[in-house]
């Protein structure tokens, strides 16, 4: 379903401080952003944007990820692959789908800090803290 956002005001900030993009496929890519509030807060909004066949639009799909939930979220997802990668597919080769990534680094959009390097293989200990990871 395509819509437009008719309440959403020009005076506000929408503009993205950091953008990094993933293509996944030839019609799926993600977006992770990071954007500031009214206040000078900042949030991340991951977006999912996929072809469609029937015409040359688009379809997005976008989560709103704020501080507050930056650790509980990163857990989980890590968590989450972890028991993909070792449990459900231990034989499968991930490291095979990262062929593509170098053509990705300069997808930075705004900003110029840079993005550390994440291992593909994820060890989680009970007790640990996501601050204690290095990612």
């Amino acid at each position: 379903m395509s819509y437009e956002n008719k309440n959403f005001g020009d005076n506000r900030n929408n503009e993205s401080l950091y953008s990094k993009r993933i293509k996944a496929g030839k019609r799926r890519t993600y977006f992770f952003d990071v954007r500031s509030t009214r206040g000078n807060d900042y949030f991340i909004t991951i977006t999912e944007s996929k072809k469609r066949f029937d015409d040359n639009g688009y379809d997005r799909h976008k989560m709103f990820l704020y501080k507050e939930d930056f650790n509980k979220f990163l857990a989980a997802l890590t968590d989450t692959i972890g028991y993909v990668k070792t449990d459900l597919m231990p034989d499968f080769d991930f490291d095979a789908y990262n062929h593509d990534q170098d053509a990705e680094e300069g997808a930075v959009i705004a900003g110029d800090s840079e993005m550390p390097a994440i291992s593909s293989t994820i060890v989680t200990e009970e007790g640990s803290s996501v601050d204690d990871w290095k990612i």
